[in-house]
Order: structure tokens, then sequence, then C-alpha cells
């Protein structure tokens, strides 16, 4: 069974910076790329940042160059660092992974934006 689990959410000030975990179990996590999602309140779900098993990396327009996705393979995690934030990145932000012919998604963590 996929689990994710996502972490390092809050509430931030403008301009400020925070980092999102996304630990993963129930897959050879090195073999899989993983995703970040948002979900800001009233409007579907988009689109962060891609990270390959190769470690490649890509971004929506909106994050790049404030926005960084990695992986830590040894410890089975995603993060995504966020600095530069604006009030518009207030979202839940989601992990996700296609694996076992399906989109596995964790609970989420909310990140507030606001001064």
């Amino acid at each position: 069974q996929v689990q994710l689990v996502e972490s390092g959410g809050g509430l931030v000030q403008p301009g400020g910076s925070l980092r999102l975990s996304c630990a993963v179990s129930g897959i050879p996590f090195s073999e899989y790329a993983m995703k970040w999602f948002r979900q800001a309140p009233g409007k579907t779900r988009e689109f962060v940042a891609i990270i390959g098993e190769d470690g490649n990396t890509d971004y929506t327009d909106s994050v790049k160059g404030r926005f960084t996705i990695s992986r830590d393979n040894a410890k089975n995690t995603v993060y995504l660092q966020m600095n530069s934030l604006k009030s518009e990145d207030t979202a839940v932000y989601y992990c996700n992974t296609y694996a076992s012919w399906r989109d596995n998604w964790g609970r989420g963590t909310q990140v507030t934006v606001s001064s």
C-alpha cells in the first residue's frame, strides 16, 4: 500500500520561506517520479513541481526561480523548498506519485502566506 505523508506547512509572511516534506512508503521510492500539487480555496488542484527518478526537475511557471523540488532516496522523502512566498501561494500542498496503476495522494499540508 502506497502511503504519502506531507509535513512542514504553516503560516508565513510574504517574502518568507518554508520547506515541505513528503515521506513515502510502500514503493521502491528511488524508481518513481514524485510531484507536488496545490489547491487554493475555490480553485482546482494544480501541478507545482516534478522530480524524476533521474533527478530531473520541472516547475509550473508561477513558481520557477522561487521553489525547488528535491529528493533523498535514502530517506524515501521528497522536499519542496519554497522561497519568496506570495499570498497567491496560499493553498493546501499535496504530494503525488503514480504507482500501482493509479495516482496516489497524501492528505496535504496547509500553507498560508499572510501578513
